[in-house]
């Protein structure tokens, strides 16, 4: 059974950030550039922000207006959206979020479909909207059994049937995210009236058909040189994810340079990072 969840991180979580921010030991280099991965000089102004000026309190009351559950799935306590649409009949659509996000992908994007004739649309065209975090993400236990990330997708299947009782709804995804809703479809076809992937999911290029035209080679080349040449995080993540983890669990200042150069290189920021949080806020990164 979902139970209502509360985001209330603890005062001692926090003290623990700010001194480990404080007592973070960055190397000397001061190079703007991020030819190398993270440029050293967007960090410090980063962790400064962190440090002294960003207001987690006002993160946590916008985060809280939404409608948060956590329910046992298949052994797995999972964290999850579930907003209701407003509307003669919504349609319950999931969507799911990829890496190095989380369910904050969606935002945005919950009230403008769970509410849209508030928005300027018809409320006939309302869902309810549900936003899970995966498993090991955010306030959702990890999960170590039944298939691993490939098996996500049949315990979405279950959240949306089995725990909120929907016999039929379309799906969304994006990163793994496009990966897990792919699979969820494949298996579970009487249940998902429709998919829609934000990427193809990046497996697939490993099934390189026999035939190629010369769009075709071209694709899978530059595909292959991004794997070379951008692709290694992956590679260290799916190999050796106990050693890394342990520099990311307990620094957030090495978390903080691992996932900048990602958010820079996957988004439509042109270079700059600050570019997209200009439009909502005067301050840097959020």
């Amino acid at each position: 059974m979902a139970e209502p969840f509360v985001i209330d991180v603890s005062s001692e979580v926090l003290e623990d950030l700010s001194t480990r921010l404080r007592a973070a030991r960055l190397p000397r280099d001061s190079a703007s550039d991020w030819k190398e991965g993270t440029s050293p000089a967007y960090l410090r102004e980063l962790l400064a922000y962190w440090r002294d000026r960003y207001d987690w309190p006002a993160q946590q009351q916008r985060l809280n207006r939404l409608a948060h559950f956590r329910a046992e799935v298949d052994g797995t306590l999972l964290h999850f959206v579930h907003e209701k649409g407003r509307g003669p009949a919504p349609f319950p659509i999931l969507l799911t979020h990829g890496y190095p996000d989380s369910f904050f992908r969606f935002d945005r994007l919950v009230e403008l479909l769970a509410d849209p004739g508030a928005h300027g649309g018809d409320p006939a065209d309302a869902f309810d909207v549900v936003v899970p975090s995966l498993p090991g993400y955010a306030f959702s236990q990890p999960r170590r059994q039944s298939g691993g990330l490939f098996g996500f997708g049949d315990l979405l299947h279950e959240l949306m049937t089995g725990t909120l009782g929907y016999a039929r709804f379309g799906a969304h995804g994006g990163d793994w995210g496009s990966t897990i809703t792919e699979h969820l479809a494949r298996s579970h076809a009487s249940s998902v009236a429709g998919i829609h992937l934000t990427d193809v999911p990046f497996w697939h290029i490993f099934q390189k058909p026999g035939e190629l035209s010369a769009a075709e080679r071209k694709y899978l080349e530059r595909n292959a040189r991004w794997q070379k040449e951008s692709g290694a995080y992956a590679m260290i993540q799916g190999t050796r994810p106990r050693s890394l983890a342990v520099g990311l669990n307990d620094s957030p200042a090495g978390l903080a340079a691992w996932m900048a150069e990602k958010y820079r290189e996957w988004s439509d920021c042109g270079g700059d990072l600050e570019r997209r949080s200009r439009r909502t806020t005067s301050s840097p990164t959020s």
